[in-house]
């Protein structure tokens, strides 16, 4: 059965098992603290939302999803899957988004996907599945599931920002790739995605700490 995590003492709960789980993630809970729980609206307009947001920076992301989501009011997918290109477009979406939209919202209309019931698989399995659709890459997989679904054991092994921060909190010799992430995140199962809170967490501390990313940690 998957863990969630729906609330912030679900996180809590998870992060405080993971310190016991794992002595080496005791110092960097120390320096993190406990990290805020952050969740998005789940569904095909918690994805759409990730999708409008590939490879583009939060303001502008922002912008294009804030106008889609008042051109479609209420957001479903029917809506879009009968949307003509050229509307979406002046919209802000490039030609790539509006195939992924479209061809997502083709999926759950024929119900061949059903984006609410991947909470109950596992993790991997669940990223399996949203990896398949096009032009959803792991990164938007992870996403979703970490933030949109709560899934206690999604793990974003692609992710900058973790792979630098256990590269540092680790003492690893270079910044591990996503293939090399995931089998270093293997103690941390059932509760990857709250050690993904946790490192996302250390690696906003250390980057008020000058010098630190990029270089090395202080001697504590």
């Amino acid at each position: 059965m998957p863990h969630h995590l729906h609330t912030q003492a679900d996180l809590e709960a998870a992060i405080h098992a993971l310190v016991r789980q794992d002595p080496r993630l005791k110092p960097i809970f120390e320096i993190a603290g406990m990290p805020a729980l952050r969740r998005r609206e789940p569904g095909f307009a918690g994805l759409a939302a990730i999708v409008c947001g590939q490879q583009l920076s939060i303001a502008s992301a922002a912008a294009i999803w804030g106008r889609l989501a008042a051109a479609f009011d209420p957001f479903h997918h029917d809506a879009l899957r009968k949307a003509r290109a050229d509307r979406l477009g002046r919209l802000g979406l490039s030609a790539a988004k509006i195939k992924t939209l479209r061809g997502l919202a083709r999926e759950i209309a024929a119900e061949r996907l059903n984006l609410d019931v991947l909470a109950n698989e596992d993790a991997d399995a669940a990223h399996n599945t949203l990896t398949s659709l096009h032009g959803i890459g792991p990164w938007t997989a992870d996403v979703y599931l970490l933030f949109c679904l709560g899934h206690g054991d999604a793990w974003p092994a692609g992710d900058l920002a973790v792979q630098e921060a256990v590269r540092i909190g680790l003492s690893l010799k270079t910044r591990p790739t996503a293939k090399q992430m995931v089998p270093l995140a293997e103690p941390w199962r059932p509760w990857r995605g709250a050690a993904a809170h946790l490192w996302w967490s250390y690696y906003r501390a250390l980057r008020k700490r000058e010098g630190v990313i990029g270089g090395q940690v202080p001697r504590r």
